[in-house]
């Protein structure tokens, strides 16, 4: 009879942060000032279902950090609205910042680390439909936005995200269409609109830069590319602009966020398809734990040692089992990084919730907790609480 392997643990660093991550487009609900909603409901649209009142964090989201820190997370990131803060040029709502204040305090008095991400994709409609990235004075409107949002962080929020990743906002700001953009195949940037949000990242720091205890970074989603023999520099031309440009770009930052789900296998003519008969996910990426330790490993080398935050890493799936396995294969590939000398601030696994994943609407299910359509009961899944006992230790059991 074969013998079971024997479980054994994984310490993590000191002061190692565990929690999860999400976006206020996503899970808020009526975001009806962003140029994502009227995206949702044009006529034709390729986008499968408006996000509606979404998982109504808006209203709910101190039972949702509560659920949070009673798993044993203690780090929530979350995005708050310039559509929102700011619904009109030059109109900027107090009620609305109070509002993102207060889940800030929230998060402080139940003891958990806030991670603010000032722009997770979704912008002002109006400042849509001036152009978004292309105007002539996007980097001015961006950064009077980050001044707004100060109160917001006060002088007790140290993690801010400036923008969620800008590799893939590139894409979408240029004008892609967002239901092409998969795991493979993803279209070239604009590099125009890449070097205004450069731009706008550095003017974020600048102003937060005179805000004593913040360490700010930006988010990149990395694609784990592997070339096949004799395709390296296949691969240089393709995943350059789409995913290493940003990392180098980190260079000099507080710290660089690593968001990574899958890989992608790059051939002679570029981009493969996943094959026939690999285990894909709900959004019909390949099943590959890997990919997270792989993000940070490259984003370390190419920022030249800038302490990495793991800010997204997850899989859809309507399987929780299979949500712990990927997640406890994914902790030991990073464990491993850590271990080979890389500084690695945290994990935040995506998402708290299941939540709205823009063009693919509600069918991908991220979350380490589901939520009742009609009710918005809050339903905990297994692995919020595994990943709760994980981070309690401070170290992750190996089965």
């Amino acid at each position: 009879m074969k013998e079971s392997p024997v479980a054994h643990t994984l310490q993590f660093p000191d002061g190692f942060h565990w929690g999860a991550a999400t976006a206020a487009h996503q899970i808020e609900g009526n975001n009806i000032n962003s140029d994502w909603w009227p995206r949702e409901h044009a006529a034709g649209t390729s986008i499968v279902e408006p996000s509606g009142d979404a998982a109504d964090s808006y209203h709910r989201y101190a039972e949702d950090m509560r659920l949070l820190k009673d798993a044993g997370l203690d780090t929530y990131r979350f995005s708050i609205e310039w559509a929102r803060i700011e619904p009109e040029k030059g109109f900027v709502s107090r009620a609305e910042i109070d509002h993102y204040r207060r889940m800030v305090d929230t998060a402080l008095e139940l003891g958990i680390t806030p991670m603010v991400t000032l722009m997770h994709f979704t912008v002002p409609r109006w400042f849509a439909d001036e152009g978004m990235w292309r105007a002539a004075d996007a980097t001015d409107r961006f950064a009077r936005y980050v001044e707004t949002a100060l109160p917001v962080l006060g002088d007790d929020v140290h993690w801010v995200c400036t923008i969620n990743e800008p590799n893939i906002a590139a894409m979408i700001a240029g004008g892609e269409d967002p239901a092409n953009l998969v795991a493979y195949g993803l279209p070239a940037p604009d590099l125009a609109v890449a070097d205004t949000l450069l731009d706008c990242h550095h003017r974020a720091q600048e102003i937060l830069s005179g805000v004593g205890g913040i360490r700010s970074g930006w988010t990149i989603a990395t694609q784990a590319f592997q070339a096949e023999p004799g395709c390296e520099d296949v691969k240089h031309a393709y995943g350059y602009p789409r995913d290493d440009w940003y990392l180098e770009m980190s260079r000099g930052d507080d710290w660089v966020g690593v968001q990574a789900y899958t890989r992608t296998i790059i051939g002679p003519d570029g981009p493969r398809q996943v094959p026939d008969g690999v285990e894909t996910t709900l959004t019909g990426w390949e099943y590959y734990p890997p990919a997270m330790a792989e993000g940070v490993r490259s984003a370390w080398e190419l920022t030249g040692g800038v302490p990495v935050f793991v800010t997204e890493n997850g899989i859809a799936t309507g399987d929780d089992p299979r949500r712990i396995d990927y997640t406890e294969a994914a902790l030991a590939e990073l464990h491993a990084a850590i271990a080979d000398g890389i500084t690695v601030e945290g994990y935040l696994h995506w998402s708290l919730l299941d939540n709205y994943e823009w063009a693919s609407g509600y069918r991908p299910t991220f979350g380490l907790i589901g939520w009742d359509k009609e009710t918005f009961e809050r339903r905990p899944k297994p692995s919020l609480a595994w990943l709760g006992e994980q981070a309690k230790a401070n170290a992750l059991t190996v089965r």
